[in-house]
């Protein structure tokens, strides 16, 4: 059965939705994580200790971490592969471009696969740079993240990088909302003026609340 619901296309665009929203889950509370930063370096480094000792002494240190970074992978995968195959699907439903352009397309509808594209890049350089220190390009200090975070948004291209993916990430948000909530059925046509001001509203706040980080670092209200 797990087969079948998989191949099918409304298979295939409910674990495209579902891993979609527990990444926006995720994502709601990391920026809300990262906006401790604003309360100064003992917040947030404090902040960054507590996730590793989460569920103790039930759970051992790190574990309740590592098990949120499987969920969160495990995701990412499904929800790409989805994508891709999907896209694959539809190309070879329609080999050739329509002449124009859909009506009513949105800007975020034409670019969620390249936006996609952008924030998968983006994920593997952020834990190289945050996570694992391997391309800070400054003293990388584990359970410090006050001090890598000014580390990283001193420099031009860890600010062009962050906020090129954040806006990205926007235009995702804003598409990928609704379109999981008309493949869940949550969608109607009274519901769906309100479920695209969610969506607008919500890609709005993550999008300035992760840029209001490295805003913070250039304009020096974080130093």
């Amino acid at each position: 059965m797990a087969r079948t619901v998989w191949d099918s296309t409304v298979g295939k665009k409910t674990v495209m939705a579902v891993s979609g929203l527990v990444m926006l889950l995720y994502l709601v509370a990391h920026m809300i994580g990262n906006l401790k930063i604003f309360f100064g370096p003992e917040e947030i480094n404090h902040y960054a200790h507590w996730l590793r000792t989460v569920g103790e002494p039930f759970m051992h240190y790190e574990w309740t971490l590592w098990l949120i970074r499987v969920v969160l992978v495990v995701a990412v995968v499904a929800h790409a592969t989805s994508a891709y195959q999907l896209s694959r699907r539809d190309i070879r439903a329609r080999p050739t471009k329509y002449a124009n352009r859909k009506a009513g397309r949105s800007f975020a509808t034409r670019t969620m696969r390249w936006g996609g594209l952008i924030l998968g890049l983006f994920i593997v350089w952020h834990i190289l740079d945050l996570t694992t220190g391997t391309v800070h390009p400054g003293g990388y200090e584990h359970l410090h993240p006050y001090q890598n975070i000014i580390d990283t948004f001193s420099t031009w291209y860890g600010n062009v990088v962050y906020i090129v993916a954040v806006v990205a990430l926007g235009f995702h948000v804003r598409h990928g909302l609704w379109s999981a909530a008309q493949t869940l059925g949550v969608g109607s046509r009274g519901r769906d003026r309100a479920l695209k001001t969610v969506a607008n509203v919500l890609a709005l706040l993550l999008t300035a609340g992760f840029v209001a980080v490295p805003v913070g670092v250039m304009t020096g209200v974080v130093s």
